[in-house]
């Protein structure tokens, strides 16, 4: 598989990375055990097992960085009683637009990947089962401060290889206020 990721800025990457130890710490499946260099906590924008770097549109890319606010925490099936567990993001116009321009340039998205079926995350941990998640869910009861989606990055899986796309240095977080105020 195949993936345009966006990364967050350090503050919130820092902050999933503590809820993924949290998991660990009480011996829970966590992304904290997977030790890659391309383990980071991210969301996907589009994945697909024929995605290119040339079909990603760099001009869409100029959005970032986005604000972002991270929202409740909500279960992804796995299969024989196992879940994946994510944090969502709440959704801005910017984002969804962003995510419109970069799936239309995509090659065969994964059907999760469409608009209207997409469901912006970042993983926290996979296979966990029904005790394991009433363990999990008190743990990340308080969802992290609000950030910014900061970066975009090319996955190949089929290579395990990484592709920088758009790097931004995001110095402060604080100016996602205005964008969530209602």
């Amino acid at each position: 598989m195949r993936s345009i990721e966006l990364l967050l800025d350090d503050a919130s990457d820092a902050a999933i990375r503590a809820e993924w130890t949290a998991l660990a710490d009480h011996h829970l499946p966590s992304l904290a055990s997977h030790t890659s260099p391309s383990n980071a906590p991210h969301v996907t924008l589009v994945a697909g097992d024929a995605l290119e770097v040339a079909d990603v549109p760099l001009d869409a890319l100029g959005a970032l960085p986005l604000p972002l606010r991270f929202g409740a925490l909500s279960l992804f099936p796995a299969g024989r009683g196992r879940f994946v567990l994510v944090r969502t993001l709440v959704v801005t116009a910017e984002l969804l637009a962003l995510h419109a321009a970069v799936t239309a340039a995509a090659a065969d998205p994964a059907p999760t990947s469409l608009p209207g079926a997409w469901t912006p995350h970042v993983t926290l941990a996979r296979r966990l089962t029904p005790e394991q998640l009433a363990t999990a869910l008190p743990l990340l009861a308080t969802p992290p401060i609000d950030g910014t989606l900061a970066s975009a990055r090319f996955w190949n899986g089929d290579t395990a290889t990484l592709t920088p796309l758009k790097t931004s240095h995001v110095l402060q977080n604080s100016s996602t206020e205005d964008v969530f105020r209602g």
